[in-house]
């Protein structure tokens, strides 16, 4: 056994070396909204206020443009035309200002796919033309009530005008002939069966009592003057009630289709015996003017009619092409805001 002492010293062992690895520290980014309602606003309020303006000038230019006056000024259809495309240039400027507005002036989104970008552009300027279409309604309520109802109101009118318009002129022409009321609405008719024939031999005027208003004859052998006729006792006053009874027959007859036989030989009678016409020639009149008052009623009938339709069609053309503005002009708002967008990120 080596008891000697030189074994070799072992060599120190070095410390271990540990390393600590510290995270950093989380922070919380501010969430980004996807809707800039200030931009929509932004762009909402200048769409409206430019259509505003735009609709104003375009009142302006079109009531320039026409004249009551007959061959003067644009006719209709080109006035129509004229709206129309005025109309359109209105939502395509109005519409791509404001989108453009909305795009421009969002939020900047950091971390977003280009597709998500375009898409929320898009929302933007879709939205903002919502907006600015709303405020616009607002302020012009009245103005497209006015272009939308008034096709409605006229049709409305004229087709009731249309349906009660022998009706009305036999309720009226009766009210007014059972009051003794000299002009009934079918009194031109009634003089038109008692014009005098030139043809005919004039009657010669009834010898009757001298006028109310003359003095008095003075007395014959000392007999007293005749007695003056009873007031209301004229010829005058016989022939006002004759056109009054006439009026009422008239009136009575536009009822049905046709005038009852004995009533038009009861109208015969009466004018052969004013005028001096035979009965024939007499009843052939009351024919005559029977079947010429139903022509210019049924004229009248289609007149309001027409009417009716053209107003219809001009109500629904100007719905169709205020539908196909707004589509217009909400396409060209989301386009411009998309623009916008893509500007604001460069």
């Amino acid at each position: 056994m080596n008891t000697r002492g030189d074994y070799a010293h072992p060599e120190p062992v070095a410390a271990a070396t540990v390393a600590v690895v510290t995270p950093p520290p989380v922070v919380d980014l501010p969430r980004e909204s996807a809707v800039s309602w200030g931009a929509i606003l932004a762009g909402a309020i200048a769409a409206a206020a430019l259509s505003l303006i735009l609709v104003i000038l375009g009142v302006g230019l079109g009531l320039s443009s026409v004249s009551p006056w007959s061959f003067e000024g644009v006719t209709a259809e080109t006035f129509g035309w004229s709206s129309i495309a005025w109309l359109t240039f209105t939502a395509i400027a109005a519409s791509g200002l404001g989108g453009y507005l909305a795009g421009r002036l969002r939020t900047k989104w950091s971390n977003l796919h280009g597709d998500e970008t375009y898409f929320r552009d898009t929302a933007h300027g879709f939205v903002s033309w919502a907006v600015a279409t709303l405020l616009t309604a607002a302020l012009l309520t009245s103005a497209i009530g006015g272009i939308l109802g008034a096709g409605a109101k006229v049709a409305g009118a004229t087709a009731g005008a249309a349906a009660s318009t022998a009706g009305g002129i036999a309720a009226a022409g009766a009210g007014s002939a059972a009051m003794g009321n000299e002009e009934g609405d079918v009194q031109y008719w009634v003089d038109s069966l008692f014009r005098a024939n030139p043809t005919a031999a004039q009657p010669a005027p009834p010898v009757g009592p001298a006028d109310a208003a003359a003095p008095p004859a003075p007395p014959v052998n000392g007999a007293p003057p005749p007695p003056r006729p009873m007031p209301g006792a004229d010829r005058r006053a016989d022939s006002r009630e004759v056109r009054t009874e006439v009026n009422r027959i008239i009136v009575n007859s536009l009822k049905s289709d046709t005038m009852d036989p004995a009533d038009t030989q009861y109208l015969g009678q009466l004018v052969a015996t004013q005028t001096g016409m035979s009965q024939a020639e007499a009843q052939a009149r009351v024919t005559d003017v029977q079947t010429r008052l139903r022509a210019a009623l049924d004229n009248a009938k289609q007149q309001a009619k027409q009417a009716a339709d053209d107003a219809r069609k001009a109500t629904a053309y100007a719905a169709l092409w205020l539908f196909i503005t707004l589509l217009i002009g909400a396409f060209i708002a989301s386009l411009s805001a998309t623009w916008g967008g893509r500007r604001r990120d460069l």
